[in-house]
């Protein structure tokens, strides 16, 4: 502490103490406590940053990939949920027509190899006879993940493969949710189809629906197989299979890293049913798909690991890949047996980072993606450090790695905030589950974690419980307590995310969530507002601050100098959680910088708040509780601000002359 600090410290207690106060100047409300923050924009120590400080975490749960973010419409896409025995469930497919005029069942007929499970349909009646086809004709529908979104004006790709001995025609549509409406209908007549064959039709939708289904109907007296059924939009992200509105909500957050598949996920109850990389990557057709035993239920692998390399990129962000380091829930691969798995992971990151010409770095390229991506982090595992091969597993993949690939950041799932690692690595996981109180407490956690030594990931946090709800203010308020005490030991931390990122509101698997979608519209809870707040502290510079109280301990403070690269300005911003159910005047003063130098009429206050604690967001009420910023008219290196009970405040400066701190130096700069 410099002595120009200290001094004004004695001169904020000798205020406190006397009970001196300035003008509310027109706020008009009575404070019931007081607080003073002091900020030093010029003082050691200060230090920048990461990049990468604030990220997001994608795990396959909740339906958050399958039925969510990855924008396929058909659910058991290729009929493989029912298992590689049959006959099997083709649910969630359903029969059109009743047992005399259709017979569905399934065979292992399929062209594919990685997914030989095929629907045959017996067509029992015909266009003429004594049985009859209906008017609309049988076969099957699949109503996807609790209904397609089909939009009037929108285009749908819809792709599947189909055989029969005799000559086909099939209707393929779009049908509305009281099953007479047809929004969307193409025919496919073709008069050999011996053997399997791929067809592609486009429908235009003439009407929307958000409860839709894709039928597939014939009326003629036949025997159809199809297989890789597929129905997706035309318009997704950049045409990578992302859905706009879901992809949208993770851009608007800036997020300096995504962390994926998971997660529990990632692990699985038993290996048989962990994310296997290999197996979803190449062709869409061609992939297996896989029973998510943790999170139950099925995903065909739309999303592979080439996918969560893409969004990655889409976002901006930094792909931080989490594997299987031969360890579930359950079941455990004995140290001397892992070398298989390790040559596995090499290959992943080769297929990453490879140039053209290495061997998985080619079937990148041929995937559509010659650029290598830019993998730089992976985490050995999820939640496996208790686990009793994890270390001697972790330092086979450590070594190797290594070996092959210097710059890797390597993650372990083994704590070091406590105590000292006993094994190497570049960063430590580090997971948090608890309730509201808990969490807000823990913005201390990392103030006696030793300087030294591998930095914290801290890839999971979030309120649970009661005090979490579906998405309470309260959760998001802890949480923002939380941060703020990660912001102030960004020496130590190095990257937070919360999880989990998404729920579909008809899966709710785990509660609660930043995201809350189902198949047309999507929200955003309290935490995943709290968010935004952090956005722009990633690289920003982090200012030496003060908070002092009479009597509150439910506050907790930071400041950050940022760069806005959209009107080229430098802000300083100090964001304060009020924990609290008192009002707070909080009386700000800044040293070093002059009043003169803050651009007053760009000056503006954020707030998350609500009327209640366990306010949350809705499909109704989408905005319930949300950030509302207002003009900040005091704004002044010497003011007073009230702080209402339970909510997150940010209070943003422009200065005028683009005044900007170095990490670790007492001198300003202007920057250019």
């Amino acid at each position: 502490m410099d002595s120009n600090f200290a001094a004004c410290m004695l001169i904020v207690f000798f205020l406190i103490i006397y009970g001196t106060s300035y003008e509310y100047r027109g706020i008009g409300i009575s404070a019931n406590q007081t607080a003073w923050l002091y900020v030093n924009v010029s003082a050691d120590p200060v230090r920048n940053i990461s990049q990468t400080m604030f990220g997001i975490s994608f795990e396959e749960i909740n339906h958050s990939g399958a039925g969510g973010l990855w924008a396929e419409l058909v659910s058991n896409r290729g009929f493989e949920a029912g298992g590689q025995n049959t006959p099997s469930n083709i649910g969630p497919w359903t029969v059109v027509g009743d047992e005399s005029s259709i017979f569905v069942s399934t065979d292992r007929s399929s062209c594919f190899e990685r997914n030989k499970i095929a629907l045959q349909m017996e067509v029992l009646c015909d266009t003429d006879g004594d049985n009859i086809c209906p008017a609309g004709g049988v076969g099957v529908y699949n109503p996807g993940f609790w209904g397609m979104n089909i939009e009037q004006g929108e285009t749908y790709k819809v792709t599947l493969y189909v055989r029969s001995l005799e000559p086909i025609e099939m209707s393929v549509s779009f049908i509305g949710s009281n099953g007479l409406q047809t929004l969307a209908t193409a025919d496919i007549v073709d008069d050999d189809v011996t053997n399997w064959t791929k067809k592609e039709i486009l429908l235009e939708a003439n009407g929307t629906d958000t409860n839709s289904r894709l039928q597939l109907t014939t009326r003629k007296k036949c025997t159809i197989w199809l297989d890789q059924v597929s129905a997706m939009p035309l318009s997704t992200h950049e045409g990578h299979g992302f859905r706009h509105d879901l992809f949208n909500m993770l851009a608007d957050l800036k997020p300096g890293f995504i962390r994926f598949p998971g997660g529990s996920f990632v692990e699985g109850d038993w290996l048989v049913n962990a994310f296997r990389w290999k197996e979803t990557i190449g062709p869409w057709e061609e992939r297996p798909g896989h029973f998510g035993d943790v999170w139950k239920y099925w995903t065909d692998d739309g999303l592979g690991y080439f996918e969560y390399l893409q969004l990655a990129e889409d976002l901006g962000a930094l792909p931080i890949w989490v594997f299987n380091g031969g360890i579930s829930r359950n079941d455990q691969v004995n140290t001397l047996l892992i070398s298989p798995f390790v040559q596995d992971i090499l290959d992943a990151i080769d297929f990453a980072r490879g140039n053209t010409s290495s061997t998985w770095g080619s079937i990148r390229a041929a995937m559509g993606h010659p650029d290598p991506f830019d993998l730089q982090y992976v985490a050995v595992g999820n939640q496996d450090c208790g686990k009793k091969n994890y270390r001697g597993t972790y330092m086979k993949f450590y070594t190797a790695i290594k070996e092959a690939y210097p710059d890797m950041k390597i993650i372990t799932n083994c704590d070091g905030s406590a105590q000292t690692l006993d094994h190497p690595a570049d960063l430590y996981d580090f997971h948090v589950y608890t309730n509201a109180k808990s969490m807000f407490s823990m913005n201390h956690n990392f103030d006696h974690t030793s300087r030294s030594g591998p930095k914290a990931f801290v890839s999971e946090y979030d309120v649970t419980g009661n005090d979490g709800g579906k998405g309470s203010l309260l959760k998001a308020l802890a949480e923002a307590g939380f941060l703020l005490g990660l912001e102030r030991n960004s020496d130590v931390v190095e990257m937070a995310s919360n999880a989990p990122l998404f729920v579909n509101a008809n899966d709710r698997r785990f509660n609660a969530d930043a995201i809350v979608f189902d198949s047309s519209k999507v929200y955003g809870t309290p935490s995943y507002w709290m968010q935004h707040f952090f956005k722009e502290s990633n690289g920003a510079t982090l200012l030496n601050s003060k908070l002092q109280t009479n009597s509150s301990s439910s506050l907790v403070a930071s400041a950050v100098s940022w760069k806005n690269p959209e009107d080229n300005k430098s802000y300083l911003r100090m964001k304060i959680v009020n924990f609290g159910s008192n009002i707070i005047s909080l009386k700000v003063l800044i040293d070093g910088l002059d009043g003169k130098s803050i651009d007053a009429s760009g000056s503006t206050i954020t707030t998350l708040t609500s009327t209640n604690v366990k306010d949350e967001n809705s499909f109704n009420e989408p905005k319930k509780v949300a950030p509302t910023t207002s003009p900040l008219e005091n704004a002044s290196n010497k003011m007073n601000v009230i702080l209402p009970p339970y909510s997150l405040t940010s209070i943003d400066l422009p200065r005028k002359s683009n005044v900007i701190q170095v990490a670790g130096s007492t001198a300003l700069h202007t920057s250019q």
